[in-house]
């Protein structure tokens, strides 16, 4: 980016911090900035078994063969998904965080808000949401959204709130550490399906789940409780013409 184009940028995000009403740790570059580092860290395991997980459910349904992942962020799970073939784009909402995936993803990627997609009816197979899902405050609105856009389903990757992680969270948060999840609205499968069942009325579809995130003594890394740091769900529309 030029000197100038810099400038111009700084002029219009200057007084970009808030969303739905409420400050969010990706409109500060303080954290953007340092995003792609995280999971270059002490994420790096996390990530794998997330793309796993992710990947088991998607490719259950056979029929999808692209994918608008929202709340995409720098792209770091968009780049991915080329590697199990699907066709991938991306949207989210942070000029901060989708600047980096622009230098980073050699696809589509758009500045948007999840609620108001700026597609056509079944513009792509399936919609994801990954680790984004957490931060809206209108999730049926944004989950019918989705099935509109995307004509066989939704993969959505969670930060599950069946995780002893998120109790630490919350007290690092009362010291103004942590401020990742301030906003963030942590779901159980079960929460989630309630969630989809609300927005889907009427809808023929299946859900399969199934959570990661466990400790890397625990005998097993993948399973079919309701607890861990992660879990998967896909949505599959049966009734999709």
């Amino acid at each position: 980016m030029s000197n100038l184009q810099q400038q111009k940028f700084d002029l219009v995000t200057q007084d970009l911090r808030k969303w739905q009403g409420r400050e969010e740790w990706f409109f500060n570059r303080d954290h953007t900035d340092t995003y792609e580092l995280w999971y270059e860290g002490r994420y790096k395991r996390a990530e794998v078994w997330q793309k796993k997980v992710i990947g088991d459910l998607i490719k259950k349904d056979g029929r999808v063969k692209t994918l608008l992942e929202f709340g995409c962020g720098t792209t770091r799970f968009t780049r991915w998904w080329k590697e199990i073939g699907i066709e991938a784009s991306g949207g989210d909402l942070s000029p901060f965080m989708l600047g980096q995936g622009a230098h980073l993803f050699d696809g589509d990627l758009v500045l948007a808000d999840s609620h108001h997609m700026p597609f056509k009816d079944h513009t792509f197979d399936a919609l994801a949401f990954i680790t984004t899902f957490e931060y809206y405050k209108n999730p049926v609105q944004v989950i019918r959204e989705a099935v509109r856009v995307g004509k066989y389903g939704i993969v959505f990757g969670m930060m599950n709130r069946n995780s002893p992680k998120v109790a630490r969270r919350r007290i690092q948060e009362l010291f103004g550490k942590n401020p990742f999840y301030v906003t963030a609205t942590f779901y159980t499968p079960d929460k989630l399906k309630a969630v989809i069942a609300e927005a889907l009325q009427g809808r023929d579809y299946t859900i399969t789940w199934t959570a990661t995130g466990l400790p890397a003594w625990f005998p097993v890394q993948q399973w079919s409780q309701p607890y861990g740091d992660f879990f998967g769900l896909h949505v599959r529309l049966n009734d999709a013409k």
